[in-house]
């Protein structure tokens, strides 16, 4: 048992009970809550292992306050973007090795050069590809890491390896982890944000609490335009004072309810975030209202274009999120799934995402914020350096390229090694492990003390083989 982490009979990590002080001045100040301010402590009370999101310390000093995943899901092409390969240029068109194996060996099996231009870029010199101008000016801040290896090669097992370290269902993602572990800084809003361009499944796989109580799955933000958070406006319908009573009742309802299921954590969460939606009432519009920035700001991450304005607008926001307390900002896209085109397919995904990553790095650091604020941008696999339907490639798990920026991390590197066809990590392999645990190392966890009881067993993130925090990448 950690001598620091309050325990209960549910995990090892839960928060004490909230005293009455303290429960009055969380929930006094919220739309149609000061009614219910009265009621909350004598629930709190009757259920002293209740979860909650409250702002707790790490385990040591940490680097990062704060967490931005950038997933691009699908497997960006790493020879093509990050991790170029001057013997595959020479051998385009050739047999491919034997060394190199797909998934099923039919039609072309020849060797694919990249179609696109690299050139050394910022003080680091780090090579970047032409498809990625935007970053190349912003290269100086972010560690990529050219050595990640995943144990799946199927996007479904993969997308949950690459979120909660197992390649099946059940297990908590990392977002759930860190603010399980964490909480939040501002209780007027959601401790994880998730803004999802995926179809449903991949968006639930990524975001999930599994056996996490379910208050800290990642709340769902809107990414098709109009307001961003779901269903939060008060209907013109209903009065300002019908709501109220109606949140009165509500709440009286589900304290009866709730009496009787107090180990139910899918009922305390939804009462929870019940009462999180008439806070943020209040409170959450300012911070996601974009016509607070300046047309500076705006042009900046492309809202002003119509082939970066929604992944722009998804990058501002998410910058907003940061500065009003939340813990971590999920932004899960699914359009980087290559099988053929690549120049025109990879090109369109970049289009759609440079300028607006490099903005929300150059937006951040001017803000003061990058230095705590750990930016994450990966996909769950690469691309192979063969051929694939005339001019794609198919999924790679044997070596790729993620990047790492802010938050303690050492900026202008480049760190391990793929094979001279870009094919497989041959130098400081990084599994999927070695990234959380890294992750949760800049947080100020150790990932083998962030546990959680389930089914009479101490799980964690990074399984029972851990993972190995990649040292050099940090400053």
């Amino acid at each position: 048992m950690n001598a620091h982490l309050p325990s209960c009979s549910c995990g090892r990590y839960a928060p004490p009970a909230l005293n009455r002080r303290e429960a009055l001045r969380r929930f006094a100040g919220g739309a149609g809550l000061l009614a219910l301010s009265s009621l909350l402590p004598a629930r709190l009370a009757a259920n002293p292992g209740r979860f909650d999101v409250q702002s707790r310390a790490a385990q040591f000093a940490p680097r990062a306050r704060r967490v931005i995943m950038l997933y691009m899901g699908g497997g960006p092409s790493q020879m093509d973007l990050l991790d170029p390969k001057p013997v595959l240029q020479k051998n385009d068109g050739q047999p491919i090795p034997s060394s190199i194996v797909q998934r099923a060996i039919g039609g072309p099996t020849k060797l694919m050069a990249s179609p696109f231009q690299f050139a050394r870029h910022g003080q680091s010199g780090l090579p970047v590809s032409e498809l990625l101008p935007h970053l190349a000016q912003v290269v100086d801040d972010i560690a990529v890491v050219r050595s990640g290896v995943t144990d799946h090669i199927d996007h479904g097992e993969a997308l949950l390896a690459m979120h909660t370290g197992r390649g099946q269902a059940g297990f908590p993602s990392l977002g759930c982890w860190i603010t399980y572990a964490l909480g939040t800084e501002n209780q007027d809003m959601p401790a994880y944000v998730a803004m999802c361009a995926a179809d449903p499944e991949r968006a639930r796989n990524a975001t999930t609490a599994g056996f996490l109580p379910a208050l800290y799955q990642g709340t769902p933000f809107n990414t098709a335009g109009g307001s961003p958070i779901f269903n939060l406006a008060r209907p013109e319908s209903v009065s300002e004072a019908d709501q109220k009573l109606m949140l009165r009742l509500t709440e009286a309802l589900n304290r009866r309810h709730f009496a009787e299921r107090a180990r139910l954590s899918e009922l305390d969460a939804r009462i929870q975030n019940f009462e999180l939606a008439a806070r943020m009432q209040i409170e959450a519009f300012k911070h996601v209202d974009l016509a607070m920035e300046s047309e500076a700001t705006r042009t900046m991450y492309g809202l002003d274009r119509d082939v970066t304005r929604a992944f722009g607008t998804q990058c501002l926001t998410a910058r907003r999120l940061l500065e009003s307390g939340v813990r971590f900002v999920h932004l899960v896209r699914n359009d980087w799934d290559h099988h053929a085109d690549i120049p025109k397919n990879l090109t369109r995904s970049c289009a759609e995402t440079d300028q607006p990553i490099a903005a929300l790095l150059t937006d951040l650091r001017q803000r003061g914020l990058l230095d705590d604020t750990l930016v994450i941008w990966t996909g769950e696999f690469g691309r192979l350096p063969v051929v694939q339907g005339g001019s794609g490639r198919d999924h790679n798990p044997f070596g790729f390229s993620f990047w790492l920026a802010g938050g303690g991390v050492r900026g202008g590197m480049a760190y391990g090694a793929t094979d001279e066809f870009g094919y497989a990590a041959v130098e400081n392999p990084v599994s999927v492990h070695d990234l959380h645990a890294t992750i949760l190392h800049l947080l100020g966890l150790q990932d083998r003390q962030v546990t959680f009881e389930f089914e009479g067993r101490e799980e964690t993130l990074t399984g029972a083989e851990g993972g190995k925090v990649v040292t050099p990448l940090l400053a």
